[in-house]
């Protein structure tokens, strides 16, 4: 049975985007999982990919008919957090902005504990 958790954000831009992405893909089943995997100059680092499945034991965030999905490992580095879409002079890209990072590299995809 799957988990809805309002305790990590999902960005009206964020699900704009997963929008945007889900149509040009012509596939309303896409959803967006992040993940934390370990690696990256600060020990871990963010993914982002998109799905079609939703496994019994994933966090399940909904935002504006999008739906965002967490796996439970990741779901403990994650919680608080917000994921975000942004555009800026260094290009296009989901973020995550984490009150549990000590640390983060200064590319924003890894952090420390």
């Amino acid at each position: 049975m799957q988990a809805t958790h309002a305790d990590i954000g999902f960005s009206n831009q964020a699900a704009a985007k997963v929008r945007q992405l889900m149509q040009a893909e012509g596939n309303d089943a896409l959803k967006l999982r992040v993940f934390v995997a370990g690696g990256g100059c600060s020990g871990f680092s963010y993914g982002f990919t998109f799905d079609e499945e939703v496994a019994g034991d994933d966090a399940v965030v909904e935002q504006e008919g999008v739906t965002l999905v967490v796996d439970p490992l990741s779901y403990q580095y994650l919680l608080g957090s917000e994921i975000d879409y942004i555009e800026d002079l260094q290009g296009a890209q989901f973020v995550v902005a984490n009150p549990n990072a000590a640390a983060t590299c200064g590319c924003g995809n890894s952090f420390a504990i």
